[in-house]
């Protein structure tokens, strides 16, 4: 006999009416003779997820993918439009920064508001109080309204408050981007432990690192559809993979960003693995791969110059080189560019764009959108690169 999941998500979709009025004087005026403009918006359309007892699924997506709204429907916090929710047991949603606390209320006060709402008794908030405030690491403000912490502080109080609760499903919604890394780590490891002890937890964050070192398994959601659900690996892949389609789809890279004059095409811009040329959406760190792209020159140019550049998901450039193309190019010639590159990369999103440049940096040709890929990385590393340190121990 099959074990009842924890959770159980059957064709569900959530519609929200949207307005399209115009926020003018004008508007205002004809909405006196007229009615609003009102549309269906569907963030969520025949989801499907089932969870079972004591797992950890992440959830990923790009913005508006309806991500949040499947944790509120989890949450109880709104209902389905179609369809049907079922969540077993006792739930702690952290779904906001401070969710459930009354700012003009003290720390303290919230932990025992908060205690009540997820079940507890004021007996047991008062065996776990210290536990709580040990956790939360804000001893000296505990008696101090909430409407005064900082949005770490916050987030540090509802998780302790959450997880030490002992909840049959924990909802976790970006709240472990907030708040130092010592912090971020003390959570991990709580959350392991919670885990181990049954707790089902559902995690909903854009810090891919932090769903590939919790869950085993991750779900894809796109345009609100569950488009992958399955081993977190492949979910990061097919996530990249989709956020490329919705990148050229939406022409809110290259074509909007980049002005060029003209002077050349670059077409078929592609991240494949060095050794066997086969595409990538997912490397491992180290690993040796290569951009490749077609290069036809419209205008006769003496000197471009082609530039590569890799950047973190947070916007920082990790590594940019420009090199000459020897002997300039003539109209109607065409070339195969490679570039080689290791990536030595810590683990995390990336993306990479390709450009052809003058002397003076105007922007001959760029690809219709930058690459975007995944790199998996090793447990233990952070940043954006990873130099492959040796350590070693040594009596003394």
């Amino acid at each position: 006999m099959t074990e009842t999941p924890v959770i159980d998500v059957c064709a569900v979709g959530k519609r929200y009416v949207k307005y399209e009025d115009t926020p003018t004087l004008v508007g205002h005026a004809l909405r006196l003779r007229s009615r609003s403009r009102r549309s269906a918006l569907w963030a969520l359309r025949d989801a499907n997820l089932r969870v079972e007892r004591g797992e950890c699924i992440g959830v990923i997506g790009r913005n508006g993918s309806g991500k949040s709204t499947l944790l509120r429907l989890l949450a109880g916090v709104t209902a389905p439009t179609e369809g049907t929710v079922t969540v077993c047991g006792q739930v702690a949603p952290l779904i906001a920064v401070g969710v459930g606390f009354h700012p003009e209320l003290t720390g303290r006060e919230n932990v025992y508001v908060s205690g009540s709402i997820l079940g507890l008794t004021r007996r047991q908030v008062d065996e776990r109080f210290d536990e709580i405030i040990d956790f939360a690491e804000i001893e000296g403000f505990i008696d101090t309204p909430v409407k005064f912490y900082s949005s770490g502080m916050y987030v540090r109080l509802g998780f302790a408050v959450s997880v030490l609760a002992d909840p049959d499903v924990l909802l976790v919604d970006e709240v472990l981007a907030v708040g130092d890394l010592a912090f971020q780590m003390k959570c991990f490891d709580r959350m392991q432990a919670v885990r181990e002890a049954g707790t089902t937890i559902v995690v909903v964050s854009h810090n891919l690192n932090a769903i590939r070192r919790l869950c085993d398994r991750s779900a894809v959601l796109h345009a609100g559809e569950v488009r992958f659900d399955g081993d977190t690996g492949e979910a990061i892949a097919r996530f990249h993979e989709l956020l490329g389609e919705t990148r050229e789809l939406d022409g809110d890279t290259g074509r909007d960003v980049f002005r060029s004059t003209g002077a050349a095409r670059l077409s078929r811009f592609a991240l494949v693995a060095a050794h066997d040329g086969d595409a990538q959406s997912t490397v491992p760190t180290g690993t040796l791969v290569r951009f490749e792209a077609d290069l036809e020159c419209i205008l006769d140019m003496a000197a471009p110059y082609l530039a590569l550049h890799v950047f973190h998901e947070s916007g920082v450039l990790v590594y940019g080189e420009t090199v000459p193309v020897d002997g300039g190019m003539r109209a109607g010639e065409h070339r195969h560019v490679e570039v080689d590159l290791p990536a030595a990369l810590a683990g995390g999103s990336y993306s990479a764009e390709l450009l052809l440049v003058g002397l003076d940096a105007t922007l001959h040709a760029a690809p219709p959108s930058p690459i975007l890929f995944y790199v998996a990385g090793r447990d233990g590393v952070r940043g954006v690169t990873d130099l492959h340190a040796s350590f070693r121990l040594r009596p003394r």
